[in-house]
């Protein structure tokens, strides 16, 4: 990659919420000091919402670096879940074994560890990301569950983190009681134009850069206006914009490479951009480019040997991960938030480990960064992604039946005939996944 030429310690512009590259504009520490609040005020809920990309994860993430040792958290990411998942999980976040327990059972076991904390003298700490997507019956439980008091005060404290659609659902009528509750209510907006190039310095900063221009001054209005201000696109644009100015041997960020970049990322002014779509979006323009554009490669996705689903790969990157904002979504425990990116150039594809606590498997050995070939099998905690290089002019033959989703392929170059050996299973298991 480009870390050498640019002599940087690692690379600036993952996608991984982590909590040393966080920038805090005037929104985010304001957001910051609403959740450090709750630590001290445990009468009521605190809500923060901001647009998908926006950096509430990574904010969540630096808070709980600091929070004091008396807090003991419990950290819900998993929220398409039924009400007794929802108290099975909460409990077993605090080291209950929950999941034979009726609800009646569940409900007093939470009761009394809240009460047993406060009595010791802690404090305990509910944060909820992706509460968007709690249905009204899970919603309802966190009330009541907010309700569990001793004589002075509450004894749990709750933060809720989402997309804007977790505004219009608390303020459903339904949920009245609820939002009764809510004391403090914030929503992240994206980066102005001036945060937007703070933001990258800042970034590059942390990664190696010190006092270096890397990105010429010209190129950050060009980044502002195709990426709106927010930091997950900001990082997109910028990895591939450093990627444009490797390739041409260069260590300096030029507008030029801001247009390739753009170009092969196929984007299209933010302003231009259909609201109220975040990055759900990215996957739905590229099903229309799907639609108009030949594929370079296709991705399949398989389970216990059967496809669920397949994507054709184009120019640009695609991120895996488990959460509806990503490109590519496989909704696994075993998967992390943003496990994995794939860049697709007109020459070859690239699969990058994005600190994904499963890792990718080829071979049975873990890789960071894998080029990826024809036939190729990667294992990502229980799937697999079967790659297929519509590049290639020989024909497949079909998948072995024995293994199911390895390809026995026919190279026409006899020194890659041994290259495709049967695929084992790592002893190492996947964990796990959903606090990542």
């Amino acid at each position: 990659m480009y870390i050498e030429p640019f002599q940087l310690k690692e690379l600036p512009f993952r996608l991984s919420p982590d909590p040393q590259f966080l920038f805090l504009s005037k929104q985010h520490a304001r957001a910051k000091a609403y959740m450090e609040s709750t630590i001290w005020f445990a009468d009521g809920f605190v809500v923060i919402t901001g647009e998908i990309g926006a950096g509430k994860t990574t904010l969540i993430e630096s808070f709980l670096r600091e929070i004091p040792q008396d807090v003991v958290v419990a950290q819900i990411n998993q929220t398409q879940v039924s009400a007794m998942d929802f108290l099975q999980s909460l409990l077993a976040q605090f080291g209950f074994s929950p999941f034979k327990m009726k609800k009646s059972e569940l409900l007093v076991t939470l009761n009394n560890f809240l009460i047993e904390q406060y009595a010791a003298g802690r404090r305990v700490l509910l944060i909820v990301d992706e509460a968007q997507n709690l249905s009204q019956r899970v919603l309802e439980e966190i009330r009541l569950l907010s309700g569990v008091e001793t004589t002075k005060e509450k004894v749990l404290r709750i933060i809720l983190a989402g997309q804007p659609e977790l505004n219009a659902k608390l303020d459903a009528p339904e949920l009245v009681q609820l939002n009764q509750r809510v004391r403090l209510r914030f929503h992240l907006t994206a980066l102005s134009p001036e945060e937007t190039a703070e933001y990258i310095r800042h970034r590059l900063g942390v990664a190696g850069a010190g006092e270096r221009e890397i990105f010429a001054p010209d190129t950050f209005a060009e980044i502002h206006r195709y990426t709106g201000g927010v930091p997950r696109l900001i990082n997109t644009l910028c990895d591939t914009a450093m990627m444009a100015a490797f390739t041409d041997d260069r260590d300096r960020v030029l507008p030029a490479d801001i247009a390739g970049a753009v170009a092969e990322l196929q984007w299209v002014e933010y302003a231009a951009r259909p609201k109220g779509l975040g990055s759900g979006a990215a996957a739905r323009t590229r099903a229309r480019r799907d639609s108009v554009l030949p594929p370079l490669a296709r991705l399949q996705v398989l389970e216990g040997g059967h496809m669920q689903q397949e994507i054709a790969l184009l120019p640009g990157r695609l991120i895996v991960g488990r959460t509806p904002d990503n490109d590519l979504q496989i909704d696994s425990r075993f998967i992390s938030r943003h496990h994995c990116q794939i860049t697709t150039t007109n020459h070859a594809c690239i699969i990058e480990d994005l600190n994904s606590t499963n890792g990718l498997y080829v071979r049975s050995l873990r890789v960071h960064q894998h080029y990826l070939r024809d036939g190729d099998v990667v294992l990502i905690g229980k799937h697999e992604l079967l790659y297929l290089d519509e590049r290639l002019p020989h024909a497949r033959a079909n998948l072995n039946d024995t293994l199911p989703g390895l390809p026995t392929l026919g190279h026409e170059d006899d020194t890659l005939a041994g290259e495709d050996l049967p695929l084992e299973i790592p002893t190492v298991l996947p964990r796990s996944d959903s606090q990542s």
